[in-house]
C-alpha cells in the first residue's frame, strides 16, 4: 500500500529546460509531472472516445511514387508552389473520395436518446482534409476545405499557409473545423509505417510512412523503385473492408501515375 503522507509531502517536479539539467533528471527518483496544455487535454479526451467507440479495421499497401518524386521539382517550378508529398496525398485523397464517397460518411444515430430509432450513414457534401501538424502546444489538425474543388497547386499553397500558422500558433477556430477525412504523414521522421487513430468527426484516416528505395520485379528483371507505405484506418460501421480496399488501391494508382494528379 502506498503511504499517502509521502504523496502529500513529496515535492512535485516539473520539466523546464532552463531549470533542470538532463543529469539531474536522470539521477532524481522523484516523480516527473508534465502539465498538459488545454489543447492536449482536449485532443486526449476526443481521441480516447474515438478509440473506444469506433470498431476500426486496418489496411496497408505500398504506393509506387517513383515518377511522382521524379517530376516534383520541375512541377513545383512550373506551378509556382512547392509541391510536398502531403499536397500530392491530399489531392489524391480528394480524387479517390469522389469515386468512393462513403469514405467521408459518418455513423449517426437518428435519435441519440432512443437507439431503437436506428442509425444512418451521413455522407459529407464536401471533402475536407484534416492533416496533422506538430505545433508549439502539441499536435493540431488544420483542415483544407473543399479539396474536391481545388487544384494541386491550390492545395499546396493552402497547406503551406496552414502549416505556417500552426507552427506559429496562429490557427483560427475556422482553420480547425469541418474535417471529413484525416491524413497523418510521419515519413519525414524515417517512420516506415504506422497506424493512425480515426479522429472523432471522421470515419477514415490515411497514415503515410517513409519512402524507401525497394527492389521490385518488373517484366522479368529487378528494378529499384521508390515505394511509400500507406495505412488506412476505417470505421467498420460505415465502410466494409472490400470498399475500403478498392479505395486504397485507387489512391495508390493515382500516386503511381502523377499525370492523373495534375
Amino acid at each position: 500500500m502506498i503511504d499517502q503522507s509521502v504523496l502529500r509531502t513529496r515535492p512535485v517536479l516539473t520539466i523546464g529546460v532552463a531549470a533542470q539539467s538532463q543529469s539531474s533528471l536522470r539521477d532524481s527518483d522523484r516523480p516527473i509531472h508534465v502539465p498538459l496544455s488545454r489543447i492536449q487535454r482536449l485532443i486526449a479526451g476526443r481521441m480516447l472516445a474515438s478509440k473506444l467507440r469506433k470498431p476500426c479495421f486496418y489496411l496497408e499497401m505500398k504506393a509506387d511514387v517513383t515518377e511522382l518524386l521524379g517530376m516534383r521539382h520541375n512541377l513545383s517550378k512550373a506551378l509556382g508552389a512547392k509541391i510536398t508529398s502531403n499536397a500530392f496525398l491530399m489531392h489524391a485523397l480528394s480524387l479517390a473520395v469522389r469515386r468512393y464517397p462513403l469514405m467521408v460518411g459518418r455513423f449517426v444515430w437518428q435519435d441519440p436518446q432512443d437507439p431503437a430509432a436506428g442509425a444512418v450513414i451521413r455522407v459529407a457534401e464536401n471533402i475536407n482534409v484534416g492533416f496533422a501538424v506538430n505545433g508549439p502546444q502539441g499536435l493540431v489538425v488544420p483542415v483544407i476545405r473543399d479539396a474536391q474543388t481545388k487544384s494541386l497547386a491550390a492545395i499546396a499553397r493552402e497547406e503551406k499557409l496552414l502549416t505556417d500558422r500552426a507552427r506559429s500558433n496562429k490557427l483560427t477556430l475556422e482553420d480547425l473545423e469541418g474535417q471529413t477525412i484525416g491524413l497523418s504523414n510521419l515519413g519525414a521522421y524515417d517512420i516506415d509505417s504506422f497506424i493512425g487513430i480515426v479522429p472523432p468527426p471522421v470515419s477514415t484516416i490515411l497514415a503515410a510512412g517513409k519512402i524507401n528505395f525497394t527492389a521490385v520485379p518488373q517484366e522479368g528483371r529487378v528494378v529499384v523503385r521508390r515505394l511509400m507505405s500507406l495505412s488506412l484506418t476505417v470505421d467498420q460501421r460505415v465502410i466494409d473492408s472490400e470498399y475500403a480496399a478498392r479505395f486504397l488501391q485507387f489512391l495508390a494508382e493515382q500516386l503511381k501515375d502523377p499525370a492523373k494528379l495534375i
